[in-house]
């Protein structure tokens, strides 16, 4: 009997259905000679230390390292009926398929209930881009040996094998000393995420260092031919900082004065090119999450969520946890075939799509840019609007504009630099002219890339101008601003943060790696590890913007600098790419992150953590003082005289300090 192990039950059902696998039993369907059954995520977890032996059921530094030989699993509570089944399954299989996600954690769950079940049959693998049932006619039409994708299990294995011996032992190790030092909350530490909180600790000391300074500028409304226009003064070298902001006021306030005084500029050049932009990529998971954070507010896991049901509830949509936004070339063929579904799906895209040039190949299809998956596009088949909520058809349109956007001509704008003279001061006034709208037509009413807060005129249309014109001034405005500090990240941003973290490290070729892996964490775990890092306490949402709370600060200041250094995770991805490639095994290097774990201990055992407490407020009840404690939402302050006295307060983020913001006076009057 041949069996396809899947990831999920809507997976499960789509394959069945393909299949002909029509006769539903408990936690499987079944058809002549074969079964689909599948597991519910992971069904299985690695043991916890208490399983290796009693004594770690209570925390001590004396029991540290603790070194698991052998490794053990033990099954998961809640999806343990499931397991059951599958067992059952598998172990009646002479022929075994791997219909799980197709990446690294997908091989992980299914090997590992084969690893469980001691199966030995044939293995083969089929390896999915979506689920609509063209794609995967496709794929069982094309499985791959088993051989090739085990490595995949390895590299996760040893992923995840070293997460625990960082995760339990160091965080047992600074958790203890912490207690030591007064600090009663849990200092949890991991590979990827305690240097994904260093970046939201450092981002917020250094709003909290961050002193604003003032600097003036000037604009001036001029006119031509009856249009209005503006420029801005260009301040004279010695009065600005770097960024060309003048610093001095009594400059400032003499310039708008004599420019007042002159009535009118004279334009000295005007300079104009021609710009060409070519379509932004489809969207790769991180950049998609990025995007849906900065236009609709979404959370990065809310973002994923969606993307998960456009692929495997509506069909709508490919294999979201991409970290490529390239396609390849062998999909060309089937542009017309998506044309059309996107067209049966929404009638409204006529207009778009016969404007279309269907055999435009854009950057996008690149076979080199390719892994194991491409960018996110609609599948060959209609989908149902309708069907859809409000946030999913919103998504889903920034996916199929973006694919639409392929078949466009470059935008392309005439961008204008004129340079005028007005009272003895030098003016600059800017201007763009949109030539061809191309795909930013696929955009319909947004634009993709636009920056946040931009005041700039840069987008205004300036009139017919030539050197040696004489323009009018109508309005002259002193405005007095001040240098403002960092913002707080959002949870899209911070996603860009991991992604972009190579730029922070200074080893040329670790930063290579970063690069070469797109930063820490992974397209299917920065979701998690975010929300893991909210889950703990140790981020704290504040309207969209992101902040550490304490604790992180404490975290960070306590553990050894190369686990919050994003260096070390590309060392990690180095070894594992290794053994997905065989150059490296399981064994040696688990090995090695073991020898290392034991150094660490042995370094922080007899440490003395220098933690800056935060003062204990009064009970809000009794006016008892409070202790900080660990709950399920995160750190708060309880009454020491809990339970009698049942007062608490909440623990505000360390960084949440009022973080000045412009301050914007005008001195102007007309001329």
């Amino acid at each position: 009997m041949r069996v396809y192990l899947c990831e999920k039950p809507s997976q499960g059902k789509d394959i069945a259905r393909v299949l002909g696998a029509t006769k539903r039993g408990s936690g499987c369907y079944g058809g002549p000679g074969i079964m689909v059954t599948w597991c519910i995520g992971h069904l299985v977890e690695a043991a916890q230390p208490e399983a290796y032996g009693e004594q770690y059921r209570h925390w001590s530094i004396d029991q540290l390292p603790i070194i698991p030989a052998p490794w053990r699993i033990e099954a998961k509570p809640k999806t343990a009926d499931q397991l059951r089944i599958v067992r059952n399954i598998v172990g009646a299989a002479s022929d075994l398929v791997i219909a799980t996600d197709a990446d690294r954690e997908g091989e992980m769950i299914a090997r590992e209930i084969l690893e469980l079940c001691g199966y030995r049959g044939t293995v083969q693998r089929l390896w999915l881009s979506a689920l609509n049932d063209a794609s995967i006619r496709k794929a069982l039409a094309t499985l791959k040996p088993g051989a090739e994708t085990l490595p995949l299990y390895y590299s996760a294995l040893a992923r995840s094998r070293a997460d625990w011996l960082i995760g339990m032992n160091l965080s047992r190790l600074f958790t203890l000393l912490g207690r030591q030092a007064g600090y009663d909350g849990v200092l949890s530490v991991g590979r990827v995420q305690t240097p994904t909180l260093k970046l939201v600790v450092d981002r917020d000391r250094d709003i909290a260092r961050f002193v604003s300074v003032p600097y003036w500028t000037v604009d001036v409304t001029l006119s031509h031919a009856g249009q209005s226009f503006t420029a801005s003064w260009l301040a004279p070298e010695g009065t600005v900082d770097a960024a060309g902001r003048c610093l001095q006021a009594g400059v400032a306030q003499q310039a708008a004065e004599r420019i007042r005084s002159a009535r009118e500029a004279e334009l000295i050049t005007i300079e104009t090119e021609r710009v060409r932009e070519v379509a932004p990529l489809p969207f790769d998971l991180g950049t998609l999450q990025e995007v849906c954070s900065h236009r609709f507010g979404l959370d990065v896991q809310e973002t994923l969520d969606i993307a998960q049901s456009l692929y495997e509830t509506h069909k709508a949509t490919t294999y979201p946890r991409s970290d490529s936004g390239y396609l390849p070339e062998s999909m060309l063929a089937e542009v017309p075939a998506v044309l059309d579904a996107l067209l049966a799906t929404d009638p409204g895209l006529r207009p778009l799509i016969d404007a279309l040039d269907r055999t435009q190949r854009s950057r996008a299809w690149n076979d080199g840019k390719i892994s194991a998956h491409h960018g996110i596009i609609p599948t060959l088949e209609p989908t149902h609007l309708a069907a859809m909520s409000d946030k999913e058809r919103s998504v889903y349109g920034l996916i199929r504009a973006h694919y639409l956007a392929q078949f466009l001509p470059h935008h392309e704008y005439d961008r204008s630099t004129a340079l005028l003279s007005c009272g003895g001061h030098s003016l600059q006034a800017t201007g763009k002219q949109v030539v061809i709208a191309g795909w930013r037509q696929a955009f319909l009413d947004s634009d993709p890339e636009a920056p946040d807060d931009d005041p700039s005129p840069r987008s205004q249309s300036l009139p017919a101008l030539a050197s040696g014109m004489r323009c009018p001034v109508n309005h002259v405005e002193l405005n007095a601003l001040k240098t403002l500090p960092p913002r707080p990240y959002t949870q899209g941003e911070l996603v860009k943060a991991m992604k972009g973290v190579a730029k922070l490290v200074t080893d040329p070729r670790l930063a290579q790696k970063l690069k070469d892996t797109t930063g820490i964490g992974t397209e299917a775990t920065r979701a998690s590890i975010i929300g893991g890092l909210m889950g703990r306490g140790y981020i704290l949402k504040k309207g969209r913007a992101i902040r550490a709370s304490e604790a992180a600060f404490t975290l960070i200041d306590a553990v050894p600098a190369a686990i919050a250094d994003p260096g070390t995770t590309a060392i990690w991805e180095q070894a594992l790419d290794m053994i997905e490639a065989g150059q490296l095994t399981l064994d040696a290097f688990i090995e090695r992150q073991s020898a290392w774990v034991h150094q660490l201990v042995q370094q922080h055992r007899n440490a003395t953590l220098s933690i800056q407490l935060p003062p204990a407020p009064a009970c809000p009840l009794c006016a008892s003082p409070m202790r900080r404690r660990t709950g399920k939402s995160g750190a708060f302050w309880s009454c020491s005289r809990y339970p009698d006295c049942k007062g608490s307060l909440p623990v505000e983020p360390a960084g949440n300090r009022k973080a000045p913001r412009t301050s914007r006076k005008s001195s102007g009057r007309g001329p």
